[in-house]
């Protein structure tokens, strides 16, 4: 009997549960560089140098550790395995669970020369059967009632059965806006390497449709980069990354960002490490509380959640459109090229870097998205090309739940719909706008206001059903029906010249 271990590229782990389940016996382990894998869609360039870049540097690392490594670089992932599969004599493949609908339904559907064994993810926190128990019992799938689970069945930030603090969320802490000089630090970026300049150089030549720039490519590739990265953030930026977790500034990128999310969706860092790093440095740098349950409450409430909540949901869940949104994505997501500012510093961004905080992706580009209305699923595989830290279980109910509420509240208690006061408030973008925020019609009348009002106003019978969205459907009432049309009419002018 030969085991054959097929190690994807986001499960570059030496603990992960198909490389651990051979421990002690004869196996061969597969990395597969497809070309399919890039085609899929017109991922950002920095996210394909990454991801293979991180499989290499790994797969180095699991021959130097002894095991009997194949890495295929490939045009096509399935002749890939299966030549190995026949080369190896492969009788048994062992995989890690992929959490991927549509890589799982793939992998189903091959018929395969040997056995076939699927292994739980141990890259979260939570097996996918838990949550499902957990979601199982449960009328409304609430984050704030599973992060609360969350910490009690992982012991973090507890003092016995209470919270630490007296109460399980500080949010209110942190929602400072960008008022004055920020002394932000310095990311933690690297030099690429030979093997990452190897990459940087086939990711330059292939002949597929790819979004972004590739250099300067800056970010970790390895475990040992990637804890580096932890080490940073711990000592340099989880104490004010609180407070101005929400706020957005001109020029600055990662402002107290961790920038940990593309290392823990590639499994370089596990999320049990992460949490339990930053609840003792609680202590042993006497850092706020409300910074440190505001990054775990990320990491283990809400990165657990959505992971959970798109095992949980049927397969087809990302094709829900509960508004009914029928605009196309405007060209201008690609380059960048508008005149609203706010969503031009966040598309540069990411375009130079791929990477967006929380509020750039919620607040700017699915909040844009939602009120302009846009078809989801076009907004959703955008945000899969171009994020670095994308995947499909990440984005799915991210933006087709959170951001879009096109699932109609299965996952969140109300749209994320704001006018321009809020970007104003947060951020520093519309100073450097030609738009006025305050305005809600006329030339120089931001879109984000009459997109806003307009959202409102045709989907108010939807609207009205979500118990709090009553207190803002009231200022519609305070509106003529002259203005109504007057914004209507402008939004309907917009799409018109922003094809």
């Amino acid at each position: 009997m030969t085991i054959g271990v097929w190690v994807l590229g986001n499960q570059l782990w030496h603990n992960q549960a198909a490389l651990v389940s051979c421990e002690g016996k004869a196996a061969s382990v597969l990395f597969i560089e497809a070309q399919t894998f890039a085609a899929e869609r017109p991922y950002h360039k920095q996210k394909l140098v990454l991801v293979w870049s991180a499989m290499r540097h790994f797969a180095d690392e699991l021959k130097t550790a002894g095991w009997a490594v194949t890495y295929a670089i490939a045009p096509d992932t399935e002749t890939a395995l299966r030549d190995w599969v026949k080369a190896e004599g492969i009788t048994e493949l062992r995989l890690m669970e992929a959490t991927d609908h549509s890589f799982t339904a793939w992998l189903q559907g091959l018929d395969l020369p040997c056995k076939l064994t699927i292994l739980d993810n141990n890259l979260f926190l939570w097996l996918a059967k838990d949550f499902n128990a957990w979601a199982d019992k449960r009328k409304s799938l609430l984050m704030e009632s599973f992060y609360r689970e969350g910490r009690q069945r992982f012991d973090l930030l507890m003092t016995g059965d209470q919270p630490l603090g007296g109460q399980w969320n500080f949010d209110k802490d942190n929602r400072k806006p960008p008022k004055g000089k920020l002394n932000t630090p310095t990311p933690h970026w690297f030099e690429p390497d030979a093997t990452t300049q190897a990459v940087i150089d086939r990711v330059e030549k292939l002949e597929i449709s790819t979004f972004g720039e590739a250099t300067p490519f800056r970010w970790a590739v390895t475990r040992e980069q990637a804890l580096q990265v932890l080490d940073g953030f711990i000592a340099e930026r989880l104490k004010t990354f609180g407070p101005y977790q929400d706020a957005m500034v001109t020029g600055e990128d990662t402002m107290w960002h961790a920038l940990l999310s593309p290392y823990l969706n590639l499994g370089l860092l596990h999320p049990l490490e992460v949490v339990e790093r930053a609840e003792a440095a609680l202590a042993e740098h006497d850092l706020p509380l409300n910074s440190v349950e505001g990054f775990i409450r990320q990491v283990m409430g809400w990165r657990e959640y959505m992971r959970g909540l798109y095992l949980h949901f049927d397969a087809d869940y990302g094709d829900r459109n509960w508004f009914d949104h029928r605009q196309p994505l405007p060209k201008f997501f690609g380059t960048g090229e508008t005149e609203m500012n706010c969503l031009h510093q966040a598309i540069d961004q990411i375009k130079r870097t791929g990477y967006a905080h929380h509020i750039q992706r919620l607040m700017i580009l699915s909040n844009f998205s939602l009120i302009a209305g846009f078809v989801p699923q076009e907004v959703k595989d955008w945000f899969h090309a171009v994020f670095i830290d994308a995947y499909d279980w990440v984005m799915q109910t991210n933006v087709i739940g959170m951001g879009l509420f096109a699932d109609g509240g299965l996952l969140a208690s109300k749209p994320y719909a704001s006018s321009a006061n809020y970007v104003n408030k947060m951020s520093d973008y519309c100073k450097g706008c030609r738009y006025n925020p305050k305005q809600r019609t006329g030339e120089d009348a931001c879109p984000f206001n009459y997109f806003y009002w307009d959202f409102l106003h045709r989907h108010r019978d939807k609207l009205k059903a979500q118990g709090r969205m009553s207190f803002i459907l009231k200022n519609l009432d305070r509106m003529d029906s002259e203005e109504l049309e007057a914004i209507h009419q402008q939004a309907q002018d917009w799409h018109k010249a922003h094809p």
